[in-house]
């Protein structure tokens, strides 16, 4: 380009300090920040598209597929249009942020800034300033965006086989806007968790214990799915099912690297630590499956690999490499021991219908992640990320914060249960949250009109006599599963 052409100008002023290029800006951070954004969103679409269309019984494949790619979808209209600025904008009251667009041009592209994060100390005076990331404000709403979607797609995991679609259509902005923002704004978005100095660097408390203890909430109000279901429901395809799982994992990045909201050095330690911990959880479920049951489950890998991550997402960037194997080795072993164990010998579990364990895999995993980082956080990677200075775990003195994380957690379970409740009886007021029985034994060519898989003639209806796994006249239809990780 030389200086007589007439584009010269122009085509400079994307690379010139401007307004295109604000003297707030660090394009390395933006940049960061949209990858990280773009690899959560991935996760669910198509990570989480692929998973749950795959780990499912094939008549399925299709509706659970479309629940999270509807709900993916759903979350971005009401995030721009209300529910951002209730999570992440001015404080309403301690737990909720006032309501209000993300659509003007003017205030996307001023820098980014969480306004009530500010903190005090107690007598009123500034201990550290509100949150202001070196990038646009758009490019908060993208990220907080995908964080929010995924909340909802991984609940749906507890609903998949029965729920009513029109149902669904409901629950999601209904759900998003009672009881999701409320997690946010209270711990990240400067609620009153967030000023009490609760740890959650990325979502364990917010988007995993929650989507975990509302999809079970739910689950019971929606109810079971059919009892041939429930008694037989194999994955269709375990390889696609990997390949979603795999897209989780490398997603993960984005997930807990992205959470410091700067491309900076604890943005490293977490993406680190998330693939320590989540490694040693796969391992340790593994190699619990082949003590107990004498064969190593694809599916127990997966969900003990989901359950490390999902572990050390609150304390990512808070503790060293050492307590991230710790933290690894405690949720391949206790959602293994509550799934395999307690699950099977509680009334309450059995009764609810919790199609792919997320109680187990998020809401205990979950929990145990927010306890250990109240146990490990380190005094030297606090700072980095927490508003109240002189933060730490109990290992380095202060036990108060293991008390602030179980108290934080007890406000998210409650929370939840409350909510879910409430929604999903509203919801009922309006449309029947479970399928009726005759979609239920067809799947997806009657709630769809689709079908994942072309294995027979072109217009015809499911028949489980000829297309099922097994015939009614099977005898081993009715045994129960062979003792590899599968929930009941």
């Amino acid at each position: 380009m030389t200086s007589d052409d007439p584009n010269s100008y122009s085509m400079t002023l994307a690379y010139l300090p401007g307004p295109g290029v604000p003297h707030w800006l660090n394009k390395g951070d933006n940049a960061w920040q949209m990858v990280a954004a773009t690899l959560v969103g991935m996760q669910s679409v198509p990570g989480l598209v692929i998973l749950y269309g795959s780990i499912v019984k094939k008549k399925w494949a299709v509706n659970s597929a479309f629940m999270a790619l509807y709900a993916f979808a759903a979350v971005w209209l009401c995030w721009v249009t209300w529910a951002y600025q209730m999570s992440f904008g001015e404080r309403l009251v301690p737990f909720w942020g006032k309501a209000g667009h993300a659509l003007n041009q003017g205030s996307l592209l001023a820098q980014a800034g969480l306004p009530a994060t500010e903190h005090h100390h107690s007598d009123g005076s500034s201990e550290t300033p509100a949150i202001g990331p070196f990038y646009p404000q758009a490019s908060m709403v993208y990220f907080q965006c995908v964080f929010a979607a995924i909340t909802l797609i991984l609940l749906a995991g507890s609903l998949l086989g029965r729920m009513n679609f029109k149902a669904w259509m409901l629950f999601v902005p209904l759900w998003l806007t009672f009881s999701y923002t409320i997690g946010a704004f209270s711990i990240w978005g400067g609620g009153f968790l967030f000023h009490w100095g609760v740890m959650d660097y990325s979502g364990g408390y917010v988007i995993h214990l929650s989507s975990g203890v509302a999809g079970f909430t739910a689950a019971y109000w929606v109810g079971p799915r059919s009892t041939k279901d429930r008694e037989r429901f194999p994955p269709n395809n375990v390889l696609l099912m990997l390949t979603g799982a795999g897209i989780l994992w490398m997603g993960w990045a984005g997930f807990n690297g992205g959470d410091p909201y700067s491309a900076n050095v604890d943005s490293s330690l977490a993406v680190l630590n998330t693939n320590i911990c989540a490694a040693t959880s796969l391992l340790v479920w593994t190699c619990l499956d082949v003590i107990f049951f004498k064969k190593p489950s694809v599916i127990g890998a997966v969900q003990g690999m989901i359950t490390g991550l999902v572990c050390i997402t609150p304390g990512a960037g808070l503790v060293q490499g050492w307590a991230a194997i710790l933290m690894g080795i405690v949720s391949g072993s206790v959602p293994w021991f509550t799934m395999m164990v307690v699950h099977k010998r509680s009334r309450l579990l059995q009764q609810v219908d919790d199609t792919l364990g997320v109680f187990h895999t998020h809401a205990v995993a979950g929990f145990l992640g927010g306890a250990t980082t109240g146990l490990f956080a380190h005094p030297d990677l606090c700072p980095m990320f927490l508003p109240v200075t002189n933060s730490k775990g109990a290992f380095y003195g202060d036990g108060m914060q293991l008390l602030k994380q179980v108290g934080g957690a007890l406000f998210i379970i409650s929370w939840n249960v409350v909510v879910t409740t409430l929604v999903c009886l509203v919801v009922r007021l309006v449309v029947p949250l479970r399928m009726p029985d005759d979609e239920l034994a067809i799947g997806d060519d009657a709630v769809h009109g689709e079908e994942a898989y072309a294995l027979w003639g072109d217009g015809e209806k499911y028949d489980s006599t000829k297309h099922g796994w097994y015939s009614e006249n099977d005898t081993e239809h009715n045994k129960a599963p062979s003792g590899v990780t599968q929930n009941v």
